[in-house]
Formats: structure tokens, sequence, C-alpha cells
């Protein structure tokens, strides 16, 4: 169990304010052994900012570098500005039908993040945008069919695997038609399980027939399938994503800091529930002082038992596949 604590850090992806990260998150990222650290526009202020952090980064950690990510999906939601890397919203290439132009510009975007030293584009969007009054997604879907948005997911994941990238599906399972942003809000949408089948499984499992390297859920309600939230949900996480979809790599949180997980408790308790419910990496915003909480708790919860080594291996185990991927070192 000794050996199994001291690899836990391998489970959380962090990030930090500002441009460049402190001598404090640094030692924690080193010292804990952080698996990922994810970069957001403020640590982006030029590309060769984002170079720069990440070097410093990597220089910190001896044994196994951690993992970067990076929301970058076109349109709004950039972190990294200006060509090669930045490009159009999801939704303007749906409404062109133009899958040619999206993968054309997207390898070039692709190209470029792997060059700086990034590892994962926390990408494509998979949801079908089915709420006009969905602020969250508004420009973030290609399209408003499964069969409309799944070809431009199954291009995304193409391209990302062609440049060395690792790709995302997300949110699962479905946040199109909710219409509380997960930022602010729980979201809740009232689909079931038959709606499902038909309509938000379409592109999450053309993503995954691609070749797609993550899933990230996100803190969304589907009524008809569970009453709880998909953050806590062992029905929608282990059973529709393992069982249903088969899909075999690492599935990720959506920011455990948002305010739409707050129904699993403090942020300590979210981040037991969402492992227990069958996540593999835990995911927080640029707030380090509720990520080494919520390390300390989860770190607590495992030397009590409640989470056991076997489980905590399973995780690691998808882990490494990312990292041998990438030509990594694995943490043993």
């Amino acid at each position: 169990m000794r050996e199994v604590i001291k690899q836990i850090g391998q489970l959380f992806f962090v990030g930090f304010p500002g441009d460049a990260p402190s001598e404090s998150f640094l030692k924690f990222v080193s010292e804990e052994e952080i698996g990922g650290v994810i970069l957001f526009a403020d640590n982006c202020p030029t590309h060769l900012a984002a170079r720069q952090n990440i070097e410093v980064l990597r220089s910190r950690c001896a044994d196994g570098s951690p993992l970067i990510a990076i929301d970058q999906e076109g349109g709004r939601v950039c972190r990294l500005k200006g060509a090669p890397v930045e490009y159009r919203a999801a939704s303007d290439y749906g409404r062109d039908k133009s899958p040619a132009h999206f993968t054309e510009e997207y390898s070039r975007a692709a190209v470029y993040m792997e060059a700086l030293g990034i590892d994962i584009n926390l990408a494509p969007v998979a949801d079908i945008f089915l709420d006009p009054e969905n602020g969250c997604l508004k420009d973030r879907c290609f399209g408003t069919t499964p069969e409309a948005v799944a070809r431009f997911v199954e291009s995304a994941v193409t391209v990302s695997s062609g440049a060395g990238l690792l790709s995302c599906l997300k949110h699962f399972p479905g946040l199109g038609a909710a219409r509380n942003d997960p930022h602010l809000h729980t979201s809740t949408a009232g689909y079931d399980r038959m709606t499902w089948e038909q309509r938000e499984r379409i592109p999450f499992a053309a993503g995954i027939a691609a070749g797609c390297d993550l899933i990230m859920t996100t803190h969304v309600c589907a009524t008809g399938i569970d009453r709880r939230i998909a953050t806590g949900s062992d029905i929608i996480v282990s059973g529709m994503i393992r069982d249903t979809l088969g899909f075999e790599g690492p599935v990720i949180t959506d920011d455990l800091c948002m305010a739409g997980a707050a129904e699993l408790g403090d942020i300590g308790e979210r981040t037991v529930a969402a492992f227990q419910a069958g996540h593999d990496l835990l995911l927080f915003g640029q707030n380090m002082e509720a990520s080494m909480q919520a390390f300390g708790y989860f770190r607590d919860a495992v030397r009590r038992g409640e989470i056991t080594a076997d489980r905590i291996s399973k995780s690691l185990e998808r882990l490494a596949g990312l990292k041998i991927k990438l030509g990594r070192p694995v943490l043993r």
C-alpha cells in the first residue's frame, strides 16, 4: 500500500494561475509526482511563454514528467492565440459542412501544439447542439445532429493521432440537451437511455472507433438514466463508457472545482466520489489550494482503505498506456 500511496499523484491533473508557475506549485507537482498539468490562457500569453512554462515543469520532475493538457477547441475556447494554432469555432465548420477545411486547419494547429510540448488536447467536443439556450456550448459543437457531429469528431481524432497529440472526447454522456452551465450550476438533461442510444451515443462511439485516447465526463444529470450527476455515477462511467461503449482508455473528470459538482460534497469528497464512480484521472483548474486539499483527502481515503490498491493500479495502468503512446517513462 505504501508504494501505491506514492503514486496517487499520477491520478491528478492540476492548473496554476498567472503567466508562470509559482515555486510552491512546482514543488507540489514535483514532490507528489503529479500526473498532469493543464494550461489556461493566462499561462500562455505568448507561444514562447507556453513553451518555457512546459520546459520548467518538466525540468523539475525527474521521474516521469507530467503530461501537459490544454483546451484548444477552436473559436472562443482557444487558450493559445494566433497562427498557426488558433482555428475557427466548431460551429463554423459544421455550418459550412466542411470537414476538409476543418482537417486542414486543425492539422496545422495539432502539429504546432505537439511541437510546443503539449501532450493532450482536451478536444473534440462530441456534444450535439440541441438547445439554442445552452450558452455553455454556444459555437462549441459541430452540429445539431449526431451524424453531423460524428463526422467531425472522427476527423479530429484522426488528425490528433497523426500529429502525435492525444485526443479527448467531451462531455460524456452528452451536454447538448442541457441548459445550465456546469461551471455555475449542476446541469440537467431529461433524456433517457433509449434516447441516448439513438442520439448522444453516436458521436462518442464514432470517436472511440477512430481511436480517441481519453473521454471526459461533466457535471450533468441525465435524469432518465441516473439521478446522480455523471461525475459521481458508476452507471454512467463504469457502465456506459466501459461496458456499453467498450472504451478501455482513461476517463477524466471535468474540473472538480466547478460549482456543478457541489452535490458530491466538498472538494475532497468530490474527488473520492468521482474516482469511486470509475474515473481514472481527476482534473482541477487553477485553484492550487483546492487541488492540494483534494490530494490530501484522497490520500487519507486510501490509507483508510476506502479506496483499494487494486482500483488505483487499474487507473495507473490506463495512464501508463497514454505515456507509452507518447514514448514517456512510466512510474513504477
